[in-house]
């Protein structure tokens, strides 16, 4: 059972995303042949048969916007699945996303001003401990999942 709130990519930046990624390339929707592509945007593997897009991501990009922070050369873009049409968005769930025991997974601690603040790398299961060590420090106020593999971000868990 978890204990933190993952966070799938917002809805306003997802239909941006559809259009122009945030590496400014037009969206390429194409159908999943077999399915199993991590949606950053519902939190789930896609299906086969979905029409899914692989788009650049800038995770931090609008979260800096919102709150004046100044992430400099952390304002990182990388590629993620979503969906190609707006879907429901993340389903209630007791596991963390994409969460396979024995994955590896980086857990980058970031601060208010947006700059990585500190990480750490993770067997899972094991998110619920990294995330509550990465809160214990109060100059944390987000932190970020990546896969260890291709780095790809996975999803946010901000400050309970």
């Amino acid at each position: 059972m978890r204990n933190f709130t993952p966070r799938a990519v917002e809805p306003a930046a997802l239909a941006a995303l559809r259009t122009v990624d945030d590496a400014g390339r037009t969206c390429a929707p194409y159908v999943a042949p077999e399915g199993g592509e991590p949606l950053r945007c519902c939190l789930r593997l896609a299906r086969a048969g979905e029409r899914i897009a692989l788009v650049s991501y800038a995770p931090l990009r609008r979260w800096a916007a919102a709150t004046g922070a100044e992430p400099g050369a952390y304002d990182e873009v990388g590629p993620v699945f979503v969906h190609a049409e707006e879907c429901t968005g993340p389903e209630p769930a007791e596991a963390y996303p994409f969460e396979r025991p024995g994955a590896l997974r980086t857990v980058r601690r970031y601060g208010a001003d947006g700059r990585i603040v500190g990480g750490r790398l993770v067997e899972l299961p094991g998110l619920d401990e990294a995330f509550a060590e990465a809160f214990a420090d109060p100059e944390v106020a987000l932190v970020h999942v990546r896969a260890v593999e291709y780095g790809c971000f996975h999803f946010e868990v901000r400050r309970p």
